[in-house]
C-alpha cells in the first residue's frame, strides 16, 4: 500500500506544480493531497515537501490555521470564472450549468472565508 500513496502522492505533486503554470489548476490542494500521501508513504518525501521554500509555505499555512493567501484565493476566484465562462460559451445544457453554479458557488465561499496566513 506504500507504493500506491507514494504514487498518488507524486501524482499530486506534479498536478500542483502544473497549477503554478496553468491558471485553471489549483495548486494548493494538489501539495496538500501530495503531503497526506507522503506521509503515509516515505517520511524523506513527505519532510522535503513541508520543508520546500516554494512548495511548503501552504502547505504549513493550511495545517496551522486552514489558510488560504489572498493571492491564491484571486487565483481561485478567477479560475471559478474563468471556468463558468466556457461552460457557458460552451453552451452546455442548463441543467449542467445550474449544478456547475450550485457547485462553484460552495467552493467560492469556503475559500473566501479562509484565514489568510499572519
Amino acid at each position: 500500500m506504500r507504493f500506491v500513496w507514494q504514487g498518488i502522492g507524486w501524482i499530486s505533486l506534479m498536478m500542483g506544480a502544473l497549477g503554478v503554470i496553468l491558471p485553471l489548476l489549483p495548486t494548493t490542494p494538489f501539495l496538500l493531497l501530495s503531503a497526506w500521501c507522503f506521509a503515509r508513504s516515505s517520511k524523506r518525501f513527505h519532510d522535503w515537501l513541508v520543508h520546500h521554500p516554494r512548495l511548503g509555505p501552504p502547505i504549513e499555512a493550511w495545517r496551522r490555521q486552514g489558510a488560504i493567501s489572498r493571492k491564491a484565493k484571486c487565483l481561485a476566484m478567477v479560475s471559478i470564472a474563468a471556468s463558468l465562462a466556457i461552460a457557458i460559451v460552451a453552451g452546455v445544457p442548463a441543467w449542467v450549468l445550474a449544478f456547475q453554479i450550485a457547485c462553484l458557488t460552495a467552493v467560492s465561499v469556503f475559500i473566501l472565508s479562509r484565514p489568510e496566513p499572519g
